[in-house]
């Protein structure tokens, strides 16, 4: 969604293209190999088309979750090629390989079936092969990634064996467990070339492997950016390397004067202390704004300055004390949900420890009918 002529914004992020092509490039220069951009869900909120359009000259190819996902991003005019992670439900096949979509092979099953239609429909598959090294959500078992199931899937005459990929579940957590993880994948990579299966692609690394391992960058020759490329290392060491790609803003729809001991918002659960101006703003949780950081010491940014919500975040408003800002508040003035405004500023962190939950849920929450804008240089 993008704004329309005299439209009057009430809620909306501007999304800063030259600061994803920055975050592309770290990418890139920390990994020391290609990458795969990683555009599912919306580009993680950003609004896809126009991310990977801003993206084409630095990626070799596009990350999506599903079959969808893939179809809006060649609707959006996107060439390069696109891989589709997640996996394939047997109805969506056909439609997947004619959209010559590279797609991931989980198990002896599916490279089956998927050599059969190929064969069937006339073309060559562009396929992935997953193995499981510790995430537990795809991939062969690592016990059955064996010579015989190598020689089996090299064999299947309609089946281009494009890539060959494994994920990082703790690399932002457990050091140990993830170095001894890269280890055993880099095994199995020397496994698959022994008997045969040679694939242009190697990749293992997400945002996390990318910015805290160097290991992979011997036998990987693809990475898989996701939160990086928006701008939030999951390593916090490594913010200082990003910048900031999403501002989310709203506007004050109404000023009132409360007196002391009234409440706020559904349930009552704050009862003001003092008498307080109050400001309502023009977005809630049916807007993305997570309900759960209701009574968390919340802050919004209104004329650069904090301003702590009051009560429980409602539908479509959410209400913040003005009380102490240094020159009044006035109804359109611009507010701060994410983002910098004069020296302060609220990081998708914060935002997520507010409502008990992590970055990436607070960016793919952002929703639809929050406007999105682009700028660039």
């Amino acid at each position: 969604m993008s704004a329309t002529e005299n439209e009057v914004l009430r809620s909306w992020v501007e999304v800063d293209l030259d600061a994803l092509r920055h975050n592309a490039d770290v990418a890139r220069r920390e990994s020391g190999t290609e990458i795969m951009a990683i555009v599912k869900a919306g580009a993680y909120g950003h609004g896809v088309a126009r991310v990977a359009q801003a993206l084409v000259p630095q990626v070799a190819m596009f990350g999506v979750a599903n079959l969808r996902e893939a179809i809006e991003l060649r609707d959006a005019g996107i060439d390069t090629s696109i891989c589709l992670l997640g996996a394939c439900l047997e109805e969506e096949y056909e439609s997947a390989l004619q959209g010559r979509f590279h797609l991931t092979v989980n198990s002896l099953d599916q490279a089956h079936a998927l050599n059969q239609l190929a064969g069937k429909i006339g073309i060559h598959a562009q396929v992935h092969a997953v193995v499981d090294t510790g995430m537990g959500r795809l991939g062969f078992p690592e016990t059955e990634w064996q010579e015989g199931t190598i020689r089996e899937l090299i064999h299947l005459p309609h089946l281009t064996w494009e890539g060959f990929a494994s994920h990082l579940p703790v690399a932002d957590e457990d050091n140990e467990f993830t170095h001894r993880q890269i280890t055993r994948f880099r095994e199995m990579v020397q496994l698959t070339q022994t008997h045969g299966m040679r694939p242009h692609w190697t990749h293992l690394c997400n945002s996390a492997g990318i910015l805290g391992f160097r290991e992979p960058q011997s036998f990987c020759n693809l990475t898989r950016p996701g939160l990086l490329l928006y701008g939030v290392s999951p390593l916090p060491p490594s913010q200082s390397l990003l910048r900031s790609t999403l501002t989310w803003k709203t506007r004050i729809t109404l000023l009132r004067q409360l007196p002391a001991g009234h409440g706020v918002s559904y349930g009552r659960s704050v009862l003001l202390q003092r008498p307080s101006q109050v400001a309502t703003l023009a977005c809630g949780y049916a807007d993305g704004y997570p309900r759960q950081a209701s009574n968390q010491d919340t802050h919004v940014l209104i004329h650069g300055k904090r301003c702590p919500l009051l009560g429980r975040v409602t539908m479509d408003q959410i209400m913040v004390d003005v009380t102490d800002l240094p020159e009044n508040a006035h109804v359109g003035d611009e507010v701060v949900l994410l983002g910098q405004q004069g020296d302060e500023m609220i990081t998708p962190v914060e935002l997520a420890d507010k409502a008990g939950t992590i970055a990436w849920d607070i960016f793919t929450g952002i929703g639809r009918r929050v406007t999105r804008l682009y700028c660039e240089v």
